[in-house]
């Protein structure tokens, strides 16, 4: 679709993909997912099976509106597609790629519906729409409390599917904030429906985003109900995936509906109040307190950008978004105040500076003055020091110089109705061991690399072994710290033939030792494949250095498509010449594979078959501005002169006077050439 303010009304597409959710205890919540056609005006298509919640994902930096319809043929107003928070590189996760380029929208509680349609602002290359069907259940959910934290619905007692969730679920060191969000659905729901809205976002960002399980840690409804979100814990400081950049050391609490303009129900302000109040001080967080995060990377604040926030902050002050809504954004101070008040007294901000073998002091801040007592216990439990005082400010000092090292816990306490803290100093000594010994290449006729980890430090010797036993060679004897090793074993000197690389590590005490084969052969002197980037043909050429039985393969991802060459081949350099024609575009590696009386070595050469002609727009003749889909050389014509550059995918420009005439096409690497464009 072309930029500007253009705006195109589309109706539901034909292709729709099932990616049903298998069932929960509360009844089978479905998804389904339908590729919205962008061709023409107008496309009319098949009716949506119907639906609970839907969400919406689209490409292009344009923005995306629908209005659904229910079974009893009501049509909502136009609401936008607000962009979602993206599992996100602070996660350290797998789902922090999930997004792949796709804009996510947030799930959408519309009631039972039947019918949407869209409306785009802008340029939008592509539009998914994810339709979840979640069965109302109407029977008594039961709440739980843990350690004085307020009435929570468990993820068993709403329906969980636990068995969609994709992997552990990771923590962060500690908590420093909340975040408070909306979901942007209907707040035309019933009591009884809001577990059905908390299993259909469940199934949205784990079937639909691709997320490891849903992405906020709480959702409060309307009516005061607290429903725990994402799985680990919810006293717990559980990554969740609610605010790009910002999910490690903070806890997503959404409130369910929109409240862009609606002001939220004294029910679930008081339920998020006093769930803020407890789940701060279980992480001993004044609610009115700040902090300077420094952000894991967003639109609006790149990587290791330092973010002042307040304890109690709403998604949009993370990122680009209006989320919480306007309505509910303007009533977190006074919400952040109320939960200061909620449950005192409190402490708040424990903090330990110094480390054993010197002095260690313990910090902390109570809501009012108290007797304090500061306590440190070894491994075995026994206690090794106690400070005592009373006042609001806690501060006493440890004279550890000559504790011997080693796991201790401490913990600052303030009598029954305050809430202790914990925590460790000191490490527990570590066993010595050698972990994750690998070499890359296994086979190899120069060089290879070897890495290991070593869990303590140590005095480490790497020896070469022959096939028998023999020592061989001492690569290196070296002392090491802990942690992951890597060395370069040069093999220009070794003869060929099978080796064992040893390593040793001892720390006076212990020592333990690991090993890994390695196949020294340089049978194959070169492999290649030209050129990297083809329509179809792609010639591989090898040089072999004594004769052997070769092999050619093609394959693509790990698995093997076809077999292009096989013989028995004397030394010296040969070709082979292989036709692509009937592959799809992607990358493809050839393997050589060369066996004798040493042993078999395999080679790749990757290359990409490419017979895509690259896709070009022009964004504004007048100023010259263009965008291309790929790398590719520019031929541009403008008043009658020529102009030839390469260029990066995405928009590019030139610079010059007044623009009478203009030509302009690309050819890509592989040189497939774009339609020309003209103008006038």
């Amino acid at each position: 679709m072309g930029g500007g303010a253009a705006v195109v009304k589309i109706v539901l597409a034909a292709f729709v993909l099932f990616l049903a959710a298998p069932a929960a205890a509360f009844g089978e919540v479905s998804i389904t997912m339908s590729e919205v056609s962008l061709h023409g005006e107008r496309t009319l298509a098949s009716v949506p099976p119907r639906f609970d919640l839907v969400g919406l994902h689209w490409r292009g930096p344009g923005s995306v509106e629908f209005r659904t319809r229910s079974v009893g043929g009501r049509w909502s107003p136009w609401h936008r597609a607000a962009p979602e928070a993206e599992d996100v590189p602070d996660d350290a996760t797998a789902e922090s790629r999930a997004a792949g380029g796709w804009r996510l929208g947030n799930p959408y509680w519309t009631g039972e519906s039947d019918r949407i349609v869209y409306r785009l602002h802008g340029w939008v290359t592509r539009l998914r729409a994810y339709f979840v069907q979640s069965p109302e259940e109407r029977i008594p959910l039961r709440h739980s409390s843990l350690a004085g934290s307020p009435p929570v619905i468990s993820r068993f007692a709403w329906g969980a599917n636990e068995s969609i969730r994709r992997a552990a679920s990771q923590y962060a060191p500690s908590l420093q904030l909340a975040l408070v969000h909306h979901t942007a659905g209907t707040n035309s729901y019933t009591r009884s429906q809001s577990a059905a809205i908390v299993r259909g976002i469940e199934v949205y960002h784990v079937k639909g985003n691709g997320w490891n399980d849903i992405g906020y840690n709480f959702l409060v409804d309307k009516y005061g109900q607290v429903f725990e979100g994402r799985y680990g814990g919810i006293d717990k400081n559980v990554v969740g995936a609610h605010a790009e950049g910002f999910n490690t050391g903070s806890v997503g609490i959404a409130m369910l509906g929109t409240y862009t303009s609606a002001v939220s129900p004294l029910a679930a302000r008081t339920a998020l109040v006093n769930l803020l109040a407890w789940r701060l001080d279980v992480a001993h967080v004044d609610p009115l307190s700040t902090v300077t995060v420094a952000s894991g990377g967003n639109a609006r604040f790149p990587a290791g950008t330092p973010v002042f926030l307040r304890a109690v902050s709403g998604h949009r002050d993370t990122g680009f978004t209006t989320c919480p809504g306007a309505a509910l954004y303007a009533q977190l101070g006074a919400l952040a105040r109320q939960a200061a008040v909620g449950g005192l007294p409190k402490l708040y901000a424990p903090s330990v500076h110094g480390q054993l073998g010197g002095a260690i002091t313990f910090q902390g801040r109570l809501t009012e003055a108290l007797p304090w007592t500061v306590t440190v216990a070894d491994a075995t439990g026994a206690v090794v020091a106690t400070g005592t005082g009373a006042g609001q400010a806690i501060d006493w000092t440890w004279d550890a110089t000559l504790v011997p090292q080693g796991a201790y816990t401490w913990t600052i306490g303030a009598g029954e109705s305050v809430r202790p803290a914990t925590g460790t100093i000191g490490n527990a000594p570590v066993a010595l061991a050698l972990k994750s010994v690998t070499v890359t290449p296994r086979t190899f006729g120069d060089a290879a690399q070897i890495s290991y980890t070593l869990t303590a430090a140590a005095t480490v010797t790497a020896t070469l072994r022959a096939a028998d036993g023999r020592e061989a060679a001492v690569l290196f004897t070296q002392q090491h710290a802990a942690g992951k090793q890597t060395f370069r074993f040069e093999a220009t000197a070794v003869p060929e033939g099978p080796y064992q690389v040893v390593l040793s590590a001892t720390n006076g005490k212990t020592t333990v030792s690991a090993g890994i084969p390695v196949l020294i052969d340089r049978t194959v002197q070169s492999f290649s494949a030209t050129p990297a980037v083809v329509k179809d043909a792609v010639t591989f050429s090898f040089a072999l250095t004594r004769a052997a039985s070769v092999r050619l393969d093609i394959a693509q991802h790990g698995r093997l498509l076809t077999r292009v060459y096989a013989a028995d081949v004397q030394p010296g350099t040969q070709s082979v010449a292989w036709s692509g024609a009937t592959a799809k575009d992607g990358t493809y590696a050839g393997a050589l594979t060369a066996s004798n009386e040493i042993g078999s070595v395999v080679r790749t050469a990757l290359f990409r078959i490419d017979k895509t002609a690259p896709r070009l727009r022009a964004l504004s003749y007048r100023q010259l501005r263009f965008w291309v889909s790929e790398p590719a050389q520019i031929q541009l014509v403008v008043n009658g002169k020529r102009v030839v550059a390469s260029v990066r995918a995405g928009a590019f420009s030139f610079r010059h006077g007044r623009v009478r005439s203009v030509r302009v096409t690309a050819r890509d690497a592989a040189g497939n050439v774009s339609p020309t464009l003209r103008f006038p």
